[in-house]
């Protein structure tokens, strides 16, 4: 338990965990809506380069982190240059680095729910009298609800976890837990990180478990 104890009395791991966590939630529900929005307007409406796009937008999953992150940071330099506006070091440009690497899990869940979706049901909405819009929300919305929930989780793993693209992109006085530990790591060899580590698990297994209490996760991963 003394380790436990270096871990909570270690404040970068604190304020770590805190700063892993705000931007891991801001992160997936902003993430978790640009990707809904792409699914519905990769499957639903055919247009020329859609292929291309889908491709664009899952691509973060086939890229290794490391080379995410170095192209993350170039672009953002080049982007400085151009607008000459601060982008690295900020909370803004973390947040939007985050949400790329988010949108993919969504973009490929919700988009498998859908192919899997009855469009009989929505349709006989319709003939009973609604319209597109209350169709899309009372019908459409909640059959996807498992596969936009499971996005969350995934992207919300995903982004609190992250080492590789947040470590160009962190500024002054805001580190993530992961980047806390290598930087433990750095001087120190206790176990104080299995302590910090076992946490984490832990937190991700209740988040998991109570997810899935509400939303087979079984169904559609």
């Amino acid at each position: 338990m003394s380790w436990y104890k270096n871990a909570w009395d270690n404040q970068s791991f604190v304020n770590g965990f805190m700063f892993s966590l705000q931007l891991a939630i801001v992160s997936a529900l902003i993430g978790v809506s640009m990707g809904v929005v792409a699914a519905l307007g990769l499957i639903r409406y055919r247009f020329r380069g859609a292929k291309y796009v889908n491709t664009l937008l899952l691509s973060p999953l086939l890229m290794p982190g490391i080379v995410a992150g170095i192209a993350i940071y170039l672009f953002y330099l080049r982007t400085e240059n151009f607008l000459d506006r601060d982008i690295v070091g900020t909370l803004g440009g973390l947040v939007l680095a985050h949400i790329c690497l988010t949108i993919p899990w969504t973009v490929r869940l919700v988009s498998a729910s859908m192919h899997g979706l009855d469009p009989s049901i929505e349709e006989a909405a319709r003939n009973l009298g609604a319209n597109g819009r209350v169709a899309f929300w009372r019908i459409t919305l909640p059959m996807l609800r498992p596969a936009i929930v499971a996005a969350a989780l995934f992207s919300f793993i995903v982004s609190f976890e992250n080492l590789e693209v947040s470590l160009s992109l962190v500024g002054p006085g805001s580190t993530t837990l992961p980047i806390a530990i290598m930087q433990y790591l750095e001087f120190n060899l206790d176990p104080t990180i299995a302590a910090v580590s076992s946490v984490q698990i832990l937190l991700l297994g209740i988040i998991m478990l109570v997810t899935d209490r509400f939303v087979k996760l079984s169904q559609v991963v």
